[in-house]
């Protein structure tokens, strides 16, 4: 992103307590962008916040779980309160677990059924009127998923079929 100017641009960042929602949150901040980052983990999201606000970015730390619609609401309402607007939207909540079908429990199938293709479409419709205005208003809205590209190949579900499905969700959105 060198060179990438995110200057007063409002990115919602899901997940982004650690690893890849982290590291694009510091850099999209660094690229000028006012940052809302959300968690389920208070602690982890304040520890986040704390750290990201150190590297002197905005940020607004919004304690939300990606797979509840009332939270997916609360978050779009306080970042357009807080700052006025949503312009991108990371959709980068995820849970993961690589076992093959006969080894996956049906709350971790649940889990990630609801975290990666639940949480992504409720995310999305959260943030869509906001995004639509931001559109309107000429500001090149975007969602981005941090979901792979849709393969019917083999080697992606045998291993991890659950997973593969859930992933392939937020692809789809």
């Amino acid at each position: 992103m060198s060179g990438m100017n995110y200057t007063n641009k409002v990115v919602v960042i899901t997940g982004a307590t650690s690893g890849i929602g982290e590291a694009c949150a510091a850099v999209f901040g660094a690229a000028g962008a006012r940052l809302v980052i959300t968690g389920r983990n208070a602690q982890k999201l304040e520890a986040t916040a704390a750290k990201l606000q150190a590297m002197n970015l905005t940020v607004l730390p919004i304690l939300a779980d990606a797979g509840s619609e009332a939270d997916n609401r609360r978050m779009a309402e306080e970042a357009l309160a807080h700052f006025g607007r949503i312009d991108i939207l990371i959709n980068n909540a995820s849970a993961i677990n690589l076992t093959n079908t006969e080894n996956t429990p049906a709350k971790r199938f649940d889990l990630m059924m609801g975290v990666n293709t639940r949480g992504t479409f409720l995310t999305s419709q959260a943030c869509l009127p906001y995004l639509k205005k931001s559109a309107q208003e000429g500001r090149n809205p975007h969602i981005l998923m941090l979901s792979p590209p849709l393969s019917m190949k083999g080697k992606w579900f045998k291993p991890h079929l659950a997973y593969t499905m859930a992933k392939y969700g937020m692809s789809m959105c």
